[in-house]
């Protein structure tokens, strides 16, 4: 098959590139190799952008990533057979003392609203909140594994994906080599490589994308309706009674290991937020690498020198958020259709 598109990256947001594509007309070739640390399968599936905050076009993003969430999952479920749990239960941001309570009770507005600790007992019992929380209403989680199910099932469904499980080695103009000495003609190249986007040859500019370790636990038990930020860490209840403990930011380049510090770190933020998981014993213990840039967003578009070359790396901890929305810009304007939102803050062009 002749590629039109050529996706290096198979996690989640090179697959919500390669889905959108597919929907536009275009063929597509995905490349990618399972890597340790691949940060898709390890994720919170965190839709906070109230408490992730950025400003501007980017904040509008952001929301507008989150509030397309509900339907881009019934499509996709729908599509694929796959039930994928989505909470839109609002994300509470628990105040750590007197000063944090009075700065956060004096900024809530429109769908931040103030709780106190009555009513966080009221609404979620199971958090421990003694100065209050601010509620915000509209944020929630996904679970990403049966989410990255269900888009590799569909991909793989469809003949206008070719699937290369290779590592991409070097570009050149107009095509890519891969690590075994294969090369493979790009008419675009879209650059999904998560962590390690930065990291391939000949890209026309460096991509400022670095790894940063992120440690989670998964406990057995789910004593919270509802995810929550608050004592340096979150914690993500799934529907299927499992509670997500996150997350630690190590700079340590390429480990993805574990380590005990941060599994004492991790337990001391679930027992800080819900005194019933304190001495629950630990099923999973695991660590992924996020990729993250200097100033934190993404990198969306196409390179200023290179209109062949399109980017859609650098999410960092908004990944799930922003990949289904990320794949459907991308999409569009390779297909030469309207982009409803700004790319230019996430524009490769503010590292020159």
């Amino acid at each position: 098959m002749t590629s039109d598109v050529v996706v290096v990256g198979g996690g989640l947001v090179g697959l919500c590139v390669t889905h959108a594509l597919v929907r536009c007309g275009a063929r597509v070739t995905l490349v990618d190799a399972p890597r340790p640390g691949a940060a898709s399968r390890i994720g919170a599936g965190m839709l906070a952008p109230s408490v992730e905050r950025t400003g501007g076009a980017a904040q509008g993003f952001l929301q507008a990533a989150r509030d397309a969430y509900p339907d881009f999952v019934a499509t996709i479920g729908d599509a694929a057979g796959i039930a994928i749990p989505l909470d839109r239960g609002g994300i509470l941001e628990i105040a750590g003392d007197e000063t944090d309570a009075a700065r956060r009770r004096a900024g809530a507005s429109g769908d931040a609203i103030w709780c106190t600790p009555d009513d966080v007992r009221a609404m979620d019992p199971g958090y421990a909140a003694p100065f209050g929380a601010v509620w915000h209403s509209r944020d929630g989680a996904v679970d990403p594994v049966p989410l990255l199910e269900a888009l590799e099932l569909l991909v793989a469904r469809s003949s206008s994906v070719r699937r290369v499980t290779e590592l991409v080695a070097a570009r050149t103009p107009g095509e890519v080599r891969l690590g075994t000495g294969e090369r493979l003609a790009t008419g675009v190249l879209v650059l999904c490589a998560g962590a390690w986007s930065g990291t391939v040859v000949g890209l026309p500019r460096p991509i400022p994308v670095r790894p940063v370790r992120g440690q989670m636990l998964e406990l057995p038990v789910a004593p919270t309706r509802r995810a929550a930020y608050g004592a340096g860490g979150y914690l993500v209840p799934r529907a299927d009674g499992r509670t997500y403990v996150g997350a630690t930011m190590e700079e340590v380049g390429f480990d993805p290991s574990t380590t005990p510090d941060g599994a004492a770190y991790l337990r001391g933020v679930a027992a800080a937020l819900a005194p019933a998981l304190r001495d629950v014993p630990v099923a999973v213990h695991a660590a992924a690498l996020r990729p993250l840039t200097p100033d934190h967003l993404p990198v969306i578009g196409p390179d200023p020198d290179a209109p062949d070359v399109w980017y859609a790396c650098g999410h960092g901890r908004n990944g799930i958020l922003l990949a289904p929305l990320t794949g459907e810009v991308v999409a569009d304007a390779i297909a030469g259709h309207e982009v409803r939102h700004d790319l230019r803050p996430f524009s490769a062009s503010r590292f020159d």
